[in-house]
């Protein structure tokens, strides 16, 4: 659209663009429509008040209210043709709302974050119906049923809109162990699975994509529509905090087992369809190489560290998604230092406001024709707390949150016209969408160029059959999220996935029956289910099982993300209180330690203590029993090496994996022992 027409010579443009994209449409569509008539199913139409149109056999939701069949309402239609017809309907405000991926209000005391038991539907309604937001993050719990009813209240409001737009809710993964709020979401009634880290270590691609199947299936029956995952991450720095949401440091594998995630929760290997789920491939790229390991949420991690020709490793695991037609990529918030394309520097910003990474790599190179949705907050500014921290005594809030790296000089305005015209269709966590308006009556982004985005959005949601039925079964979702099925699943494969690094005098399987066991963070009556013999006295007890964490320190508790994310060094520290008690623990009696990996863990303080030592990347007390006493052996080897020391970790480079001088244990390494054929 020309800048600085009058609003009755842009209304007239509209009604041309408009007529010229619909007739093009008509002119395109009849081999199409006619073509598939006679072999496209009925689809199930699903409306709260919408009417419904009917066409010889063929019925249609009239999502306009205006008495006609409409292009964009016409599911015999491609979605192409449906989304150029919507485009053309929308007035830039609208079309400015759906480029906001926003979150949907909770009720309760984390009302802006989303987590609760229930919508706010008032406060979530007005962004729908005023801000035109038709793309959320939820992160409510709670019983399937509840969630499934309150998605269909968020669709109900929005079927009252002038053009009827669906909404796509989206989620953070729900189906693993650790939750960090802004990364994960606890699992709830989902099934529960291990980390990705434990798909690694049993480098299974059919697995991962069987629970992607199953997660999409859950996901699709509460009425989630799009996962804001995987992480195609390379964890080549190990004192980084999310590497518990990638699959490991070996880009080859990463590549392979990402590409079968896609496929799961997309329901196919040839993109998203009606039964899929949108899923978002994260982060572009090269956050895995984070300077000390400090993550970008924060401004004192806002720089990831990269030696010549090492952003080619980086980027290999996303060729897996791009193979497998990913719907969505999510850009990192990290500045790239010393990254190259094309021998040339990275601009030193963020990847959502990067042409480079988005247009010339992603768009050009790579022929990526998705959704680029930036991840959350990178148009918010970052004032004095965000920069330098909470002061002392005060603690950290969401509501000082922001990372537009590399542009926090620029206004709004400019920052989201800088991230548009990198590449960027989607601005996650904000609903911010009169700067995008503003910034298109000023000059700074054309129309046209909103139009691409804003059609790419709306192929998703007719490729996923939304304008059709975007509403779902509460009863149904009871049956299948967690069902009884998935969860043995889920619970074979916590078990499969250990990693057994030490099994002295083969202390491993254990035979349960009548032995005396001592148990550090294991349910007693679990254990006894299997046959053991709880005691609470060290000097009683034959065995003991202990569970615990992998070290970390908290080195910026004055910063949100700082507060709760895992930093620092990644060794067993003498006077620590939990280390102490494992060492007093294994001085007495033979002990079978277990230690969650969210991150490389340094385990030479544990190596000669413990009599049989295993990684773990989530299980439960029931599936940690069943691979001891051997009904269930481990399968797993090391997703990534495990360092021999802070010494090691410290002299290796960020942006290359598996390249400490001498590892305790070497990536691929893990033991294995035969089954127990009874308890």
């Amino acid at each position: 659209m020309a800048v600085g027409m009058h609003s009755g010579d842009r209304g007239a443009w509209r009604m041309i663009v408009r007529s010229v994209l619909v007739l093009g449409a008509i002119v395109l569509a009849p081999s199409l429509v006619h073509g598939q008539a006679a072999t496209s199913p009925q689809p199930t139409l699903g409306s709260r008040s919408v009417p419904i149109i009917t066409i010889g056999n063929h019925r249609f939701r009239d999502l306009d209210r205006n008495g006609a069949l409409e292009p964009y309402e016409d599911w015999r239609r491609t979605p192409l043709v449906r989304a150029r017809d919507l485009v053309s309907r929308m007035t830039l405000e609208e079309k400015a709302g759906m480029m906001m991926h926003g979150t949907a209000r909770s009720a309760g005391p984390m009302a802006t974050a989303g987590v609760g038991a229930g919508y706010d539907t008032a406060a979530t309604g007005k962004l729908i119906r005023q801000v035109g937001v038709n793309s959320f993050i939820t992160r409510l719990g709670g019983s399937p049923q509840m969630l499934a009813t309150e998605n269909n209240l968020l669709q109900e409001i929005a079927e009252h809109t002038r053009l009827g737009i669906p909404l796509t809710i989206s989620s953070d993964p729900r189906n693993h162990f650790q939750y960090v709020l802004g990364a994960s979401v606890q699992s709830g009634r989902f099934s529960q699975w291990p980390e990705p880290l434990g798909f690694a270590a049993l480098r299974d691609s059919s697995l991962v994509r069987r629970f992607a199947d199953i997660a999409r299936q859950e996901y699709r029956a509460v009425g989630i529509e799009e996962t804001l995952s995987p992480q195609a991450d390379i964890a080549t720095e190990p004192r980084w905090s999310r590497i518990n949401g990638t699959f490991g440091e070996d880009p080859d594998l990463a590549r392979e087992l990402v590409k079968a995630y896609v496929e799961g929760f997309q329901h196919g290997r040839s993109g998203l369809d009606s039964a899929g789920v949108l899923t978002v491939v994260k982060h572009w790229v090269g956050y895995g190489a984070q300077r000390n390991g400090f993550d970008s949420h924060s401004s004192y991690g806002k720089y990831a560290d990269f030696q010549n020709g090492d952003l080619a490793t980086h980027i290999k695991p996303f060729l897996g998604a791009f193979s497998a037609h990913v719907a969505g990529v999510m850009p990192t918030y990290s500045i790239l230092v010393g990254a190259t394309i094309d021998g040339r520097p990275v601009e030193p910003v963020g990847a959502g406001f990067n042409r480079g990474l988005l247009t010339l790599l992603l768009r050009e190179r790579y022929g990526f024709h998705g959704i680029i949705l930036t991840d959350w907050a990178v148009t918010n500014d970052c004032g004095e707390i965000c920069q330098n921290g909470s002061p002392p005594g005060e603690r950290p809030t969401f509501a000082s949150v922001a990372m537009p790296w590399g542009v926090e000089s620029l206004s709004k305005v400019d920052r989201f016209a800088k991230a548009v015209n990198a590449g960027v269709d989607q601005f996650g966590g904000t609903e911010e969408a009169q700067y995008l308006v503003q910034a298109v009556h000023t000059g700074k982004i054309s129309e046209s160029r909103i139009n691409q985005s804003v059609v790419r959005i709306a192929m998703q949601k007719f490729r996923q059959g939304l304008f059709e039925n975007p509403y779902v079964d509460p009863a149904r979702a009871a049956s299948v999220v967690g069902n009884a099925g998935f969860q043995k699943e889920a619970n074979l494969t916590q078990s499969r996935a250990l990693v057994v690094l030490e099994n002295k005098k083969d202390i491993l399987p254990l035979v349960a029956r009548g032995k005396r066991v001592f148990l550090h963070n294991i349910d007693s009556a679990t254990a006894a289910r299997y046959g053991f013999n709880v005691v609470s006295n060290l000097s009683q007890a034959d065995v003991a099982i202990a569970r615990t964490n992998a070290p970390f320190q908290t080195l910026h508790p004055n910063y949100m993300f700082g507060s709760m994310q895992h930093e620092g060094d990644l060794g067993f520290r003498n006077g620590d209180k939990e280390f102490e008690e494992i060492k007093r623990i294994t001085a007495a009696v033979p002990t079978i330690v277990t230690v969650y990996l969210d991150r490389p863990t340094i385990l030479t303080e544990l190596k000669d203590r413990a009599a049989a030592l295993i990684g773990n990347f989530g299980v439960s007390d029931a599936a940690l029993l069943d691979a001891l006493t051997g009904v269930v052996p481990p399968e797993g080897k090391l997703p990534f090496e495990l360092p021999s020391s802070m010494a090691e970790v410290e002299a290796q480079s960020s942006s290359k994996p598996h390249d400490t001088a001498h590892p305790l244990y070497p990536i691929g390494f893990g033991e294995r022992y035969t089954r127990q054929t009874s308890r």
